[in-house]
C-alpha cells in the first residue's frame, strides 16, 4: 500500500469519519480543503457497517464519486455487493443506490466537477481541474471508477440513533454547567 494511502486512510479514520459522524461535516468542508462526504456501505466480506469519505459534486439531483483507486478501493467493492449507501452530507444525509456511470461526457463533466469541489486536492491528479483540456482531464481519470448515487430517501442524521450528535451535544453541556458552577462560586 502507498505511503499516501496510508497517510489519507489514517485521517480519513480518526478524523473525518468521527467528525460527520459528530455532524461537524459543515464546519470541515470548503473550498479550500474540498467538498467532502461519508458515504456508509455494507462491508462485502464482514457484513459490517464501513464508512469512507469522498469528495462529491450533485449533478442533475444526484450525487456523484469518484475512485480514484478504481476497482481496488474497499468502498467500492463494497458497493458493487450491495449498492445500497447512505451518503451523509455536511448539511444532512439521503439514502440511495449506487451504479457507475458509463456515459463519457458525463464522466467528464461530473469528473471535472469532482476534482473542483477537490479543493487543493484536486490539483494532485497532475491537472488544473479548472483549465485542463477534456483530453488531459480523461488521461487524468481513465484509472478511476465514476459513481451516480440516486436517491432514494432521508438518512440518519448525526442526532439520529446510532449518530455521534449526542456526544457533542452532551459535551457542550457539560462545559456550560461547569462554567455556570464557576461564576456562581
Amino acid at each position: 500500500m502507498s505511503a499516501m494511502r496510508v497517510v489519507f486512510r489514517l485521517i480519513n479514520r480518526f478524523f473525518m469519519v468521527p467528525a460527520f459522524r459528530l455532524g461537524l461535516g459543515s464546519f470541515i468542508v470548503n473550498p479550500f480543503s474540498g467538498y467532502i462526504m461519508v458515504l456508509r456501505t455494507i462491508g462485502h466480506k464482514t457484513g459490517k457497517i464501513r464508512y469512507v469519505p469522498v469528495n462529491y459534486a450533485v449533478d442533475g439531483g444526484n450525487i456523484h464519486c469518484f475512485s480514484g483507486f478504481g476497482k481496488s478501493a474497499h468502498w467500492y467493492r463494497n458497493l458493487q455487493a450491495d449498492p445500497s449507501v447512505e451518503a451523509i452530507l455536511p448539511g444532512g444525509a439521503i439514502f440511495g443506490k449506487a451504479e457507475t456511470v458509463s456515459d463519457g461526457a458525463e464522466f467528464l463533466r461530473v469528473g471535472r466537477k469532482i476534482l473542483h469541489n477537490g479543493g487543493l486536492a484536486g490539483f494532485f491528479e497532475g491537472v488544473n481541474p479548472y483549465n485542463c483540456s477534456d483530453d488531459q482531464l480523461a488521461g487524468v481519470l481513465k484509472a478511476g471508477i465514476l459513481l451516480r448515487i440516486r436517491p432514494e430517501g432521508i438518512g440518519s442524521g448525526s442526532a439520529d440513533p446510532g449518530g455521534w450528535g449526542w456526544i457533542l451535544m452532551w459535551a457542550v453541556g457539560i462545559v456550560c454547567l461547569i462554567a455556570a458552577v464557576m461564576v456562581l462560586a
